[in-house]
């Protein structure tokens, strides 16, 4: 094959040699079943909805985009005891790096069930597992290849032949997770979570490649606790291992309360997290009638900071949980 044009170079560089393999967001905990299967499920209230964007390296011209969206809820409530719960949810996924030339689609099934250790259910153990179908493609008609260099730029026609066949892959995927949470008061959560994906490591590369997807192990803590008659602070972090790559990050947010509504609150949030030597991320929600929005903006201080301008990526999330009326106030993780 040819030499591919610098910029697609570029592109496949940031793909193989950024901080984690897999599609992250600096928001992980408004993302809850990319970060752990066994949070599926782990809310107070019978229907939970999410949804993430992030722009990651914009000064880059869009070199990743990444969205998903994902529902969950519980099921069997009247069989099963009544301070378990069994949770079922679907989510879906999209990555495009280099405005496009390389996508990634994934949907998948999630389910987790949720024991409780005493009576009151403050203390919970939970064990979820997910299956995902998987689709990489390359998109060849925005490709550059140097026979395609004329002097008035790249309008010569290319005579690389694909087969289509050889630019689409499809697999299937497995992920499972632990986690275990356990509050004093029906004001307080904490937790800690433990997650594997990609256990079965399926087989991703073009042209008949022999490059499997690395698994990712992520270790999340976290919880929340009021540090005032208005005011709660909210604390998270992760730690993950993919192949070669590591990703560290910690912080937390305090909640003001605007209101004295314990089952539907309405809240401001104002925090900071860091992802190491990599990300300061500024954040800034508001929740209100079960619904919270969230936005951050990652400040690069990694080595990409001159290229990038300091500008490594701006993310929005929105998370919304259906509560009954006259329902028990459960504590669940929430950062």
């Amino acid at each position: 094959m040819k030499k591919i044009a610098s910029v697609i170079i570029v592109v496949l560089g940031f793909i193989f040699n950024a901080d984690a393999q897999d599609p992250h967001f600096s928001q992980f905990f408004a993302s809850p079943l990319t970060l752990n299967p066994a949070l599926t499920g782990k809310f107070d209230g019978t229907l939970r909805a999410a949804g993430n964007y992030r722009n990651q390296w914009p000064a880059f011209n869009n070199v990743y985009t990444t969205s998903t969206l994902s529902v969950d809820f519980s099921i069997l409530n009247k069989i099963i005891p009544e301070n378990d719960t069994w949770g079922v949810g679907i989510i879906a996924l999209t990555d495009k790096a280099g405005g496009g030339v390389l996508t990634n689609n994934y949907i998948g099934i999630s389910t987790a069930y949720h024991k409780a250790l005493n009576e009151d259910g403050y203390s919970q153990i939970g064990l979820g597992f997910q299956g995902m179908y998987g689709q990489k493609r390359l998109d060849n008609s925005k490709l550059y290849y140097e026979d395609m260099l004329t002097p008035f730029g790249f309008t010569g026609v290319t005579q690389e032949v694909y087969n289509s066949n050889d630019l689409n892959i499809n697999y299937f995927d497995v992920n499972a997770g632990l986690i275990y949470t356990v509050s004093t008061t029906d004001k307080n959560n904490f937790y800690f979570g433990a997650s594997m994906y990609h256990i079965n490591r399926p087989k991703e590369s073009f042209k008949g490649g022999n490059w499997n997807i690395a698994a990712r192990t992520t270790i999340s803590a976290g919880g929340y606790f009021p540090v005032s008659d208005n005011l709660t602070l909210h604390t998270s972090g992760i730690y993950q291992v993919q192949g070669k790559s590591t990703e560290t990050t910690f912080g937390g947010a305090i909640a003001s309360a605007l209101n004295n509504d314990e089952r539907n609150p309405t809240n401001v949030y104002g925090g900071l997290w860091m992802r190491w030597n990599d990300a300061v991320i500024p954040y800034l929600g508001l929740e209100f009638g079960g619904m919270r929005i969230g936005a951050s903006y990652d400040i690069n201080i990694s080595s990409l900071k001159a290229g990038s301008q300091s500008r490594g990526g701006m993310e929005l999330s929105l998370i919304y949980i259906k509560k009954p009326a006259n329902g028990k106030n459960v504590p669940c993780p929430k950062f």
